[in-house]
């Protein structure tokens, strides 16, 4: 199969124009996900804790994902459009149009048939009239499913806030998740600050946290900005280490950006060297601790803030082995510069 007659490519993004992509795309999706967090617990790239939020937050976007394919199954003039950043997922304004729909959920389904007179429909034209059911009639089928089953409260938004938890890592007494999505590179991102607490109940003083957080850490800059920020603006709490993952490009056959494994991957793929299916994906660890703390501002005010030291990034590769090979053929010399050799994921199976 060409990559022509897979994907149309229009300057904004690539689109999904069919419902066997729209089930593959998901299917791939939840597939390196899967794949990466079995990898991540066996490699202890992520302490169990991490693991447990980071599958969370997983969770949230293919859950995203399959509100997406259920919204555009039966919909003859809307696409989902793939975003052309360094990215591999959808643009952010797709979860941001999921969350307008479901805020108007009641009027969108007053104005749709009842499901009873539907499913008479469907009967009448299906075993009476023996004739297909109308594309129409399908599409409406969909956004009652869609507008019915989609829980909002489980739509990755452009900030997801985690809850604070006792932890013993990193020697502190607590730990907080969150995660964005950023809406330059269009692609999702999750942190987790260790630290320790002056006062007596942290419950008296979570809704400052995430209050903060959301002000100051909803988007990928850099990792000390964001640790002074959080130390400067939350005076009772005493940050031990900040760490953010970047969970991607997705590099397959749907993303079109200028990332060196999307390129040669789509290369390899439209010269039918290796399989439409062929994906890989990018991960990154970014780490920064406190090795000591000064005190700033005047006489009488003073507050103690953290010299914070950052790691350098720790950049992993996903793959199925075959496009591995392909990588240490075709680009040897980006694939050395990771932190460990590319990790194994399975393949998956040829699409119909």
């Amino acid at each position: 199969m060409s990559i022509d007659k897979f994907i149309a490519t229009p300057l904004d993004s690539a689109v999904l124009e069919t419902k066997k992509q729209y089930a593959f795309y998901f299917k791939l999706v939840k597939h390196a996900f899967s794949e990466v967090l079995n990898i991540i617990k066996d490699n202890r790239i992520l302490t169990e804790q991490e693991q447990v939020y980071f599958k969370q937050y997983t969770e949230l976007l293919l859950y995203s994902l399959e509100a997406l394919r259920v919204k555009y199954l039966y919909d003859n003039e809307e696409k989902m459009r793939i975003d052309l950043t360094e990215s591999g997922f959808p643009n952010y304004m797709e979860f941001r149009y999921l969350v307008n729909d479901l805020d108007l959920r009641k009027e969108f389904l007053h104005k749709l048939p009842k499901v009873e007179d539907l499913k008479e429909e469907f009967l009448e034209t299906l075993f009476e009239k023996k004739e297909p059911v109308s594309s129409r009639k399908l599409h409406q089928a969909a956004s009652i499913v869609y507008y019915s089953s989609i829980d909002n409260r489980l739509i990755f938004k452009r900030f997801v806030q985690g809850k604070i938890s006792k932890t013993k890592s990193y020697n502190s007494q607590y730990i907080v998740s969150w995660s964005f999505y950023d809406i330059t590179y269009n692609r999702p991102f999750i942190c987790f600050l260790y630290f320790d607490y002056d006062g007596k109940n942290i419950d008296d003083y979570k809704e400052k946290i995430y209050d903060v957080l959301k002000i100051s850490a909803d988007r990928s800059i850099n990792l000390d900005t964001i640790a002074y920020l959080i130390d400067k603006k939350l005076s009772k709490i005493h940050p031990k280490r900040i760490k953010k993952i970047d969970l991607g490009p997705l590099h397959n056959i749907f993303a079109k950006d200028e990332n060196i494994y999307t390129h040669t991957l789509l290369t390899e793929i439209a010269n039918k060297t290796i399989a439409p299916e062929a994906f890989s994906l990018s991960l990154s660890v970014e780490e920064a601790f406190s090795e000591g703390s000064f005190k700033e501002g005047s006489f009488f005010n003073k507050q103690e803030l953290q010299i914070w030291k950052v790691e350098k990034p720790k950049n992993y590769l996903f793959a199925p082995h075959k496009v591995t090979q392909l990588f240490y053929n075709k680009i040897p010399d980006v694939i050395n510069l990771l932190s460990k050799p590319p990790f194994d994921v399975g393949m998956l199976k040829e699409m119909e």
